[in-house]
């Protein structure tokens, strides 16, 4: 993807110390109301967020043509060159499903402070034994995955034997599906979860120090 241009949304104040990037997921694009609303409660807790497209879906934006996601290694391109313009140094990537599991596919090369996925795509629904963790079990850059506890990508009760690296922290949203979303019978409020996970989020920057502020 040689002529790959990134192009950016922005929430967050201007003079914040920390850019937390970040991907949408394989079918939904960086304006989905999901991304939109993480991004901007992110954003209330003092962290500069910029949202991304990749390729494929810069394409459906131009002609309105669904197109399914690129092969990784052109995602993993995009990720580079919007790392390249933001610069490394303190800079947080990740994104929701596919934009977070290929910002941790790059995080450890491009010398990135943190990582942060909302819903992690550990399996494929309904295929537990084709996992997508091999890189995750020697990750060594930060990162926090906030995962939905009923997440039929990887639930509560799967993922804690994976064996993933000691970098790596998740944390269960109460509830949640893929989409961090809990059921009506929960007494819990999409806003709700989508909330903590941002107080999450400002939690993990905070706690990576100098290297993260």
């Amino acid at each position: 993807m040689a002529d790959y241009v990134p192009e950016f949304l922005f929430d967050g104040p201007e003079s914040a110390r920390t850019t937390v990037v970040l991907a949408h997921g394989a079918g939904g694009p960086m304006d989905s109301t999901f991304m939109t609303t993480i991004a901007g409660l992110i954003g209330q807790r003092g962290l500069r967020v910029a949202r991304f497209e990749f390729g494929y879906m810069q394409a459906r934006r131009r002609d309105g043509r669904r197109r399914p996601p690129s092969v990784p290694a052109s995602l993993e391109r995009a990720w580079r060159a919007v790392i390249e313009e933001l610069g490394a140094e303190g800079l947080i990537v990740g994104g929701k499903s596919m934009g977070g599991r290929i910002a941790t596919m790059i995080a450890d090369e491009a010398g990135v402070a943190g990582v942060v996925c909302l819903g992690y795509p550990f399996h494929p629904p309904g295929r537990s034994d084709s996992l997508r963790t091999e890189h995750l079990l020697e990750l060594r850059t930060p990162t926090l995955i906030a995962q939905g506890e009923r997440d039929t990508f990887g639930s509560q009760d799967e993922v804690p034997g994976y064996g993933l690296s000691k970098q790596i922290e998740v944390r269960w949203v109460p509830d949640g599906n893929h989409s961090l979303t809990p059921r009506k019978s929960s007494g819990r409020t999409e806003a709700e979860n989508l909330a903590l996970v941002a107080d999450w989020v400002a939690e993990f920057v905070a706690g990576l120090g100098s290297s993260g502020g």
